[in-house]
């Protein structure tokens, strides 16, 4: 994909953000601030301050609203649903370097709540996809028993797996499986 580094780490960071959710198949991840706090330190989610309840409330309702936008049945749909996001967020585009990191763009405004800033910094990384033609690298898992969801990030958008170590290799051995029995 031809997206810098800051772009695909909030890539991942989204991915990461809905998987923590429990419409995704598996159990929610985000039920308490220890988790909340968790995520944001996993993550290295820059400029966030004190975390509360009203903030864990926020992330979670975000984090469905990225999922409808992975889940969309079509790129207008996922546009639709991504504006709607997006409409409620302070954009204030500034370039930084922080922590370590290279040079990169946030577009949080200045003080936004962890949810303002998810949104925003997250938003704008799915809009960049979006406006490259990219909606069908947004994906969901193929087997039958996860949810999850994924950036297709192969050169030839062939990746139906969340993780090929984990939903691929099951996949892949319980075919190899039943052409043995047949």
């Amino acid at each position: 994909m031809p997206f810098g580094h800051d772009m695909v780490y909030s890539l991942a960071t989204v991915v990461d953000l809905v998987n923590t959710s429990p419409s995704t198949g598996g159990e929610d991840k985000l039920t308490d601030l220890e988790q909340l706090t968790e995520f944001v330190e996993n993550r290295q989610v820059s400029g966030v301050g004190e975390l509360g309840e009203a903030d864990l409330g926020q992330v979670r309702a975000l984090r469905e609203a990225f999922h409808k936008v992975f889940t969309a049945p079509d790129q207008a749909t996922a546009v639709i649903r991504l504006n709607t996001l997006l409409s409620g967020t302070r954009i204030t585009p500034r370039l930084t370097e922080h922590d370590g990191h290279a040079l990169h763009v946030h577009y949080f405004a200045p003080g936004a709540s962890l949810s303002e800033h998810l949104s925003a910094d997250l938003g704008v990384a799915l809009a960049h996809l979006l406006v490259e033609g990219e909606w069908e690298r947004l994906r969901t898992c193929s087997a039958p028993d996860c949810g999850h969801v994924f950036v297709d990030e192969s050169r030839n958008r062939s990746r139906v797996y969340c993780d090929s170590r984990t939903c691929g290799n099951r996949m892949h051995v319980a075919a190899y499986r039943a052409r043995r029995r047949a």
